[in-house]
């Protein structure tokens, strides 16, 4: 194999790549960056299928067709010197070992373009993962046959377009207990595989990382969430966020947020000489809205974390930012999902919204997933709201994050009043303070409008959040509506009759 020509071809389709996304993102308005939620190094869905259109063009030719696809029969031969393929790699090991797979992607210099995971459903397998790359036929034929030779692989198989619908629509959260198999979508934030992560060259940093991240692989619906022996470095970086964001809450946060820290801190599940654990946390939440925490190794698929969302549960990490950059993180960690997501979902009106947006992103597609993710971006993450005192910060990224919290209320930053319409389309900067924040007229009034947003999505069915069952009701046919019905008429009865009641007390009192 001569891999100097194998990587003038990477280097080749990674320029014609680049120009072709911002060329093609010029003219249909802004600057090219990703629009996936909670940074999972999706690339923008519509500019690649048109940039795979035009290789498929410039090669004249594309991969062989055969018939047998995800049964277990891939196809046997790749007829093109160059091409896009997608692969599905079943693992015989838990997600841990995809980090020497994607080593094998990388020593036989395949471009890696997306990649997806889910629990595997056949026997002796942990995990199949759809893998999409692109270069030369001797190196995918050469990958393939490490894959096949790797002891932690239990099968890889070529798949077509169709076949890749089949791996993304098979699974399908409809019990709580369904989010066992909401597993960790490997990203650039990864600190064994980003060069320019904080804790790439730290060891020990790396070993914690991979130590927390087991506990989280591990762990199973209905069970006690692990707590985390968390080191006196560890603790130290928690006590500089804290002391620093603390202090420029009251001028700052909203109300919602500013009570419930003060709530946490009160019974003494929040204190800026300890890291909280999630399980406390999670048994706060349950009292106030009904929330759940549930840990989670990394970052998630936007459709994973949303559907979560629908169970009112939050995927929520244990590991802390590295020590050396105690002010950012390039990705979420638990000072960011304690600081700045618990306090608001202890909130029951926000906790609504939180799972209604959950419940609205089920069953939709990539392109809506995509303007999901952006409203929660702009709204979860970054969102601002009018108070009496002034505009004040709700969004978690930004009550998480001393510098982001002094830039989001200063004059140096953008405001627009909260559309969905304009937030949903909105370019988004991950990698630097915001320029553009979108100010609520109120909790309410943001409810409303994500109402009506959802209300003009297309979906094959609507769904009812049964919390007696945790489970997901498909409203598609006569019998899951008058289930529904049922509830709805018991819950409006109890009104009624309270009412009554309220009616009649006032009557007494006052006479």
């Amino acid at each position: 194999m001569n891999c100097s020509n194998n990587g003038d071809v990477e280097n080749d389709t990674t320029k014609r790549r680049l120009a072709f996304q911002k060329c093609y993102s010029l003219e249909h308005g802004g600057n090219w960056r990703r629009k996936s939620l909670i940074e999972d190094a999706r690339f923008e869905t519509v500019t690649n299928a048109e940039f795979e259109r035009s290789e498929e063009r410039r090669l004249g030719e594309c991969i062989s067709e055969e018939t047998e696809q995800f049964n277990g029969e891939g196809k046997s031969r790749l007829e093109v010197e160059t091409a896009r393929v997608s692969l599905l790699v079943i693992l015989k090991e838990q997600m841990t070992s995809l980090a020497d797979i994607m080593k094998v992607f990388e020593s036989t210099k395949l471009q890696v373009m997306h990649i997806e995971t889910r629990v595997s459903k056949q026997a002796g397998s942990k995990f199949d993962v759809f893998i999409q790359c692109m270069g030369k036929k001797v190196s995918i034929n050469q990958c393939i046959e490490l894959l096949d030779k790797n002891s932690k692989v239990h099968s890889t198989t070529i798949l077509d377009e169709s076949a890749k619908e089949k791996v993304r629509e098979i699974w399908y959260p409809k019990h709580i207990s369904d989010l066992d198999s909401c597993t960790h979508l490997l990203t650039k934030f990864e600190p064994e595989l980003d060069s320019d992560h904080p804790g790439f060259t730290d060891k020990e940093y790396r070993r914690r990382r991979k130590l927390i991240a087991d506990m989280a692989f591990t762990y199973r619906h209905n069970k006690s969430i692990p707590r985390v022996e968390y080191s006196e470095d560890e603790i130290k970086t928690w006590k500089h966020v804290y002391v620093n964001i603390k202090n420029l809450f009251p001028t700052h946060a909203c109300s919602k947020h500013r009570h419930f820290f003060d709530l946490l801190e009160k019974k003494g599940i929040y204190s800026e000489n300890f890291i909280p654990q999630l399980e406390d946390v999670s048994n706060f939440l349950k009292q106030q809205t009904g929330f759940q925490l549930r840990p989670v190794a990394g970052l998630l698929s936007a459709r994973d974390f949303l559907s979560s969302l629908a169970f009112r549960v939050f995927q929520c990490t244990q590991y802390i930012r590295h020590g050396s950059k105690p002010d950012h993180t390039p990705e979420p960690d638990c000072v960011h999902e304690l600081l700045g997501h618990v306090p608001m979902l202890a909130d029951p009106e926000f906790a609504e919204f939180s799972q209604e947006l959950g419940l609205a992103s089920i069953g939709t597609s990539d392109e809506d997933i995509e303007k999901f993710a952006t409203l929660y971006w702009f709204t979860v993450e970054f969102g601002l709201v009018k108070e009496p005192c002034g505009i004040r910060a709700y969004g978690a990224a930004t009550l998480s994050s001393y510098g982001e919290l002094e830039h989001a209320l200063s004059n140096n930053c953008e405001k627009k009043i909260f559309e969905t319409g304009t937030a949903s389309l909105q370019e988004y900067d991950d990698n630097d303070l915001q320029p553009i924040y979108f100010v609520a007229e109120s909790f309410e009034d943001m409810k409303d409008k994500m109402r009506k947003y959802v209300a003009q999505i297309k979906r094959p069915y609507e769904f009812h959040y049964n919390a007696f069952t945790q489970s997901l009701v498909e409203l598609k046919d006569k019998q899951s509506l008058q289930s529904v019905m049922r509830v709805i008429k018991g819950n409006v009865d109890c009104v009624q009759k309270a009412l009554k009641h309220l009616d009649v007390h006032t009557v007494q009192v006052t006479a």
